[in-house]
C-alpha cells in the first residue's frame, strides 16, 4: 500500500509539476502600414572614432507612410513642410519590393527604378514598433548605416 501511495504521489507530481517555461516566442508580422517616427544615421570609418545623429521627425513627417504589403511589395511615401506658404505636403513616393526573413530578421527593399536593393535588419518588431536598420556597403572604409523607427497604423 506504501508503494502505490508513493507511486500515485509521484505520478501527480510528475503531471502537474511540469511547466512550460519556455514559451513560444510571439511573432508580429511585418506586413501593415508604419508611420516613421525617428531615425538615427550611424558613421564609422576604420579609424574608429564615429558618430551617430538622432533625427526625430516632425509631426509632418510623421504622416509619412511604408505600406508592406502581404504580397511583398510596398510603398514609401514621404512627406514635409513645402511650398510658400509652408504646408504638409507628399515630398516622394516610391514603390518598392521587399524580402523579409522572419527567423533572420534580414530584410532586403528594392525600389522601383532602382538597381541595388537596400540590405539590413530588422532589430525591433512588436505589435506597434518597428526598427529597421538599413546598411551603406558602398565605401568599405566607413560602416554607415540609418535605423528608422516605425509606428504601426491601426486598419
Amino acid at each position: 500500500m506504501k508503494k502505490l501511495a508513493l507511486f500515485a504521489g509521484l505520478s501527480l507530481l510528475a503531471f502537474t509539476g511540469c511547466n512550460d517555461d519556455d514559451a513560444p516566442e510571439q511573432v508580429f508580422p511585418i506586413v501593415g502600414t508604419w508611420s516613421p517616427t525617428k531615425e538615427v544615421k550611424t558613421q564609422i570609418p576604420a579609424d574608429g572614432v564615429g558618430f551617430s545623429d538622432e533625427i526625430v521627425y516632425t509631426d509632418c513627417q510623421k504622416e509619412g507612410r511604408w505600406v508592406f504589403n502581404e504580397n511583398s511589395s510596398g510603398k514609401r511615401t514621404n512627406k514635409d513642410m513645402a511650398g510658400s506658404p509652408a504646408i504638409c505636403s507628399t515630398t516622394a513616393e516610391r514603390n518598392f519590393t521587399y524580402i523579409y526573413d522572419s527567423s533572420e530578421k534580414n530584410i532586403e527593399i528594392k525600389y522601383q527604378g532602382t538597381v541595388v536593393p537596400d540590405k539590413g535588419k530588422v532589430t525591433l518588431l512588436n505589435a506597434e514598433t518597428l526598427n529597421l536598420k538599413i546598411e551603406d556597403t558602398t565605401d568599405p572604409t566607413i560602416y554607415k548605416s540609418t535605423t528608422y523607427t516605425f509606428k504601426r497604423i491601426p486598419q
